[in-house]
């Protein structure tokens, strides 16, 4: 192992040890931010996984987010399932959707995949709202358990951990280096012999796989919920813009957009709660045409001016 990677790592468990301490240091509001900061972090860095190296645009994310949410509500509220039992089922769930769709749409590219995931999360929020509203005779599911916030937060900081040792272990395995290569050049790619399609496909299938157990997890917090809130088009989004703030070109880029861009949208859902969507809107063009590498981006490329 490198020095490099030595020092990295060392910083990742300080990093972790101290977010592993901020439930026993905070509480109430403080805590409710960072619990949302932590599932951003989560959701965000395993979106980065996919559309980091191959340059598509996803806005799944929140389909595969509600599939968890959903399942965990539906077994306990209506079949009195076990939370944990749920919640190690609906990722699995999601993981095979994402195979399906990803099999089915992955050759697409450019705006044309931005417009099929984002059809795809709405078409699947109606179905499951007209489903729950003709069949299921209620609109919403309870989901009541003991959890606290700091439960949940750190239930989320273990998923969180993962996704940073799933991203670390494709960065230096044969996948992430097919990926690297696809995403600098898909057609050199294929002409050397990589497998581009099943190369994405697996990737998608692992950022379907922890959205879905982000979701699983954050069910609980919500009690009540209901197609509109978990299958939001606007979780999308969010995570998109938090992902492409920080930079989606290091690992731990997301970090970086996330803390700030939660603060800010805490703000704004405070202070303007009618104008969310123009935030959303303008935060996105802001950073496409003034950061379009994030803050890493910017910051790595002042230091390499100084250093010249």
């Amino acid at each position: 192992m490198k020095l490099a990677e030595v020092r990295n790592l060392a910083v990742g468990i300080v990093v972790a040890l101290l977010a592993i301490a901020v439930p026993l240091v905070s509480d109430g509001y403080w805590l409710s931010i960072a619990t949302t900061a932590m599932m951003y972090i989560a959701l965000s860095t395993s979106w980065a996984l996919f559309s980091g190296p191959t340059h598509l645009i996803a806005l799944s994310t929140g389909a595969f987010f509600g599939i968890g949410g959903y399942l965990v509500g539906t077994g306990m509220s209506d079949y009195e399932l076990d939370f944990w039992l749920m919640a190690a089922v609906a990722p699995f769930v999601a993981m095979f959707l994402a195979l399906l769709i990803g099999l089915a749409t992955l050759r697409l590219s450019g705006v044309y995949f931005v417009i099929f995931t984002l059809g795809l999360a709405e078409m699947i929020r109606n179905l499951v709202s007209w489903i729950q509203n003709n069949f299921l005779g209620s609109r919403g599911l309870y989901v009541l358990t003991d959890f606290t916030d700091a439960h949940i937060y750190w239930m989320l900081l273990a998923v969180a951990i993962v996704v940073f040792l799933t991203g670390w272990w494709i960065n230096r395995s044969r996948l992430g280096f097919a990926l690297r290569i696809i995403g600098n050049d898909e057609e050199v790619a294929k002409h050397v012999g990589i497998d581009t399609a099943w190369s994405k496909v697996t990737l998608f299938m692992t950022t379907g796989f922890f959205a879905a157990l982000v979701g699983a997890i954050v069910a609980p917090r919500y009690s009540y919920i209901e197609p509109n809130v978990v299958f939001s088009p606007q979780l999308s989004f969010l995570v998109v813009i938090m992902a492409l703030l920080g930079g989606v070109h290091r690992l731990w880029g997301p970090l970086v957009g996330v803390i700030p861009f939660t603060l800010m949208w805490e703000a704004i859902t405070i202070f303007f709660p009618s104008s969310t969507t123009l935030f959303l809107g303008i935060s996105f063009l802001l950073i496409v045409y003034l950061i379009p590498n994030g803050f890493v981006g910017m910051f790595e490329s002042g230091l390499a001016r100084l250093r010249r």
